[in-house]
């Protein structure tokens, strides 16, 4: 059983979507706009949020935004009823996990719930900080050094970072960093991830060129090796 929090204005929708939930087995808690989502957030823990765009006083955007600088890293499943790709992108790069276009079926719903779930309940709790060579990634308070000098890491590159260190010398396929951490199958494309890749290493490597930990096994993906 898990918790969840949604937080969306349309109340039809929100006693639909709780009682298919809690038939699932799941606790289920509701806001109506974000200014209480956001509390209830920080208050409840919940195992998954699943956030409507288009709130009073708050928007769903204020609200990932805020969580995520906060350094909470439940999962976010966005609902909203645009369809422009500039939002999607958006709720994505702000630290959205999945995201969902109204009108949606009911068994796509469960199922993207299903998959954040699942993705949730595999993060290593125990994994708070690593260190290599002169750099140290604090994952708890979202915070990075390199030889002592504070670096700007994106939400979306702590959460990469995350992936390498628990996978160690294992080589993570793009399409695997598209499944965990965007969560997204249809967005974004590989490119978007090997961008990324070089973003990481301008900060964190020494010669970026010639990059000593973070690796690229070619044909495969990509590899830490620290």
């Amino acid at each position: 059983m898990a918790k969840i929090l949604i937080v969306e204005d349309q109340k039809d929708m929100v006693t639909g979507l709780v009682f298919n939930l809690e038939a699932q087995g799941h606790k289920v808690s509701a806001a109506y706009d974000g200014e209480a989502g956001l509390s209830s957030a920080e208050r409840e823990k919940p195992d998954l949020i699943v956030l409507d765009i288009m709130l009073p006083k708050k928007d769903g955007f204020e609200v990932c935004r805020e969580l995520r600088r906060k350094g909470h890293d439940v999962p976010i499943l966005m609902l909203t009823a645009r369809r422009e790709e500039a939002d999607k992108v958006l709720g994505l790069e702000i630290g959205a996990d999945d995201y969902l276009t109204k009108p949606f079926g009911l068994s796509e719903f469960l199922a993207r719930v299903r998959a954040l779930l699942r993705r949730g309940s595999g993060k290593d709790v125990q994994l708070e900080n690593c260190r290599f060579g002169t750099v140290e990634v604090d994952f708890k308070n979202y915070r990075a050094s390199k030889d002592g000098v504070p670096v700007d890491l994106t939400q979306r590159e702590f959460e990469m970072m995350r992936l390498f260190v628990r996978n160690r010398d294992k080589v993570i396929s793009r399409n695997r960093f598209l499944n965990e951490i965007w969560g997204y199958d249809r967005y974004p494309t590989t490119r978007t991830v090997d961008a990324h890749i070089v973003s990481l290493r301008q900060k964190l490597e020494t010669d970026p060129e010639h990059p000593r930990f973070i690796v690229t096994a070619h044909g495969l993906g990509y590899k830490f090796i620290g």
